[in-house]
This record gives structure tokens, sequence and C-alpha cells, in this order.
């Protein structure tokens, strides 16, 4: 048996094989055989939604922005905007590989504006916090 699946706009073909004796079920949330859903009226893909505009921050001095020392996930921001900081004090806290990473102020100042929101993913040297 062959399925096909599209996964980020690419298309697949997957062969599958059933054990015979065995019975296969398919949760109630999977997708219909492309034969069914070739047989209607083709829509067309929606159009991509624009993504909302971050602040930019790949500009600044290092001074300015607190990056992420890692890839991972944000598992809370502890600042505020407007919010006065001292050296040390925690600003995010990243989870990766199941282990949390405490990210602190390298320096004293405003938080100007929060680059990162929980549950985002981030990359290495992605900018979290801004400062004045």
């Amino acid at each position: 048996m062959q399925l096909s699946l599209t996964i980020d706009g690419k298309k697949y073909v997957v062969d599958v094989e059933v054990i015979e004796g065995e019975e296969v079920r398919m949760p109630a949330s999977f997708p219909q055989p492309v034969s069914t859903i070739q047989s209607r009226n083709p829509e067309p893909p929606p159009a991509a939604r624009p993504q909302p505009a971050k602040p930019v921050a790949d500009n600044l001095p290092d001074e300015k922005v607190c990056r992420s020392p890692i890839a991972g996930i944000v598992n809370r921001v502890n600042v505020q905007v407007g919010q006065k900081l001292q050296v040390n004090d925690l600003l995010v806290v990243l989870e990766a590989m199941k282990m949390e990473t405490n990210i602190t102020a390298h320096t004293a100042g405003t938080v100007k504006a929060i680059l990162a929101t929980p549950g985002e993913a981030v990359k290495s040297g992605q900018a979290l916090i801004e400062f004045e």
C-alpha cells in the first residue's frame, strides 16, 4: 500500500506494508486517502500568512542585547518592559535536552523590549532581551 504525504509543502510517497493477521486501525484524525482527496474539487492552498514582525536586534551592539547562548525552548521570561536590572538578574529560562539554563543580565540597565515568548524555539545567538 502506498501513502502520499505532504510535509512543509514537499510531497513524499511512502510504501507501507500491512503484516498479515494484524488489524490496521487509522485514528479518526488521520486524513483520508489521497485518491479520495483528489476526486473532490481541489481548493488552492491558502496564502501564507504574514508573520508578525519582531524588533530587529541583530545589528545592535552586544551590550544592548541579551542573546541566547544555546538553542532551546523559552520556558520562562522573568522580566517586563521598563524593568530596571542589575548584573546577574535572571532574565530568561531556556530548556534544552530536558535541562534548564538560566540566562542572566550581563549588564545593568532597563528592559526596552522582550524579543522571545514562552514556548518559542530560539537559536543560539538569537536576541532575547533588548536593553535601553
